[in-house]
């Protein structure tokens, strides 16, 4: 066939028509024919830069020694606390206790004592009674059961009579206003009870005065 014009145009269109065809590439990541995954060269550099920044981070982790007193710090800190707290539920429980013993103590001083002020102002009410008794006054009568009905009420608040004869002298509980020998005495007896004294429990209200004997 013919050729119009010469072959050099011809050759120039032809490489034209070459550079216009478009490019394909194959970006799949598994080749069709062998199965195989395909790594890029982009993605290969890229796995390969994050493994060994992994295994870097891996070396420093596990080449840092952690100190024994960091590693259990919280615990520690957690277990004094709770050590601080319990020290102060003791205290505060010793401190509730005391507290409570105080008052129950304060308050059995507070009965005593007012039990104690009853009985010191019935005092002189019972001397009359014992002088009206030693005169002959209560030997009948509706006093008589008046006094009696008196003497033991106050009994039952602890209330004891010290007037006993024959017993062997006690600063603590006789007052002596006369001493006079005795015949076959040892030690300082009472002899005689001017007044009576009384005690309520260990606490002795008043003395008894008494003419106490001794050794002659």
């Amino acid at each position: 066939m013919p050729h119009h014009g010469n072959e050099a145009e011809h050759s120039e269109d032809e490489r034209g028509n070459e550079q216009r065809k478009p490019v394909i590439r194959d970006n799949r990541k598994v080749d069709p024919e062998t199965g195989a995954a395909r790594h890029p060269e982009g993605e290969a550099t890229a796995a390969s830069t994050e493994g060994d920044a992994l295994s870097q981070a891996e070396e420093i982790l596990n080449g840092v020694e952690v100190p024994a007193e960091e590693s259990v710090a919280p615990g520690a800190a957690a277990e004094a606390q709770a050590a601080e707290l319990r020290n102060d539920l003791l205290r505060l429980q010793a401190e509730y206790v005391n507290y409570r013993k105080r008052v129950e103590r304060d308050r059995a001083v507070a009965g005593e004592m007012a039990v104690i002020g009853v009985l010191n102002s019935l005092l002189p009410v019972l001397d009359d009674v014992d002088a009206a008794r030693q005169h002959g006054d209560l030997e009948d009568g509706p006093f008589a059961a008046i006094a009696t009905k008196l003497e033991n009420a106050l009994k039952t608040y602890g209330l004891e009579r010290i007037a006993d004869t024959g017993v062997e002298f006690d600063p603590t509980i006789h007052e002596a206003l006369i001493q006079q020998p005795g015949e076959d005495i040892e030690v300082d007896t009472v002899s005689q009870v001017l007044r009576s004294g009384y005690r309520s429990g260990e606490r002795v209200l008043r003395a008894a005065q008494v003419i106490v004997a001794v050794p002659a």
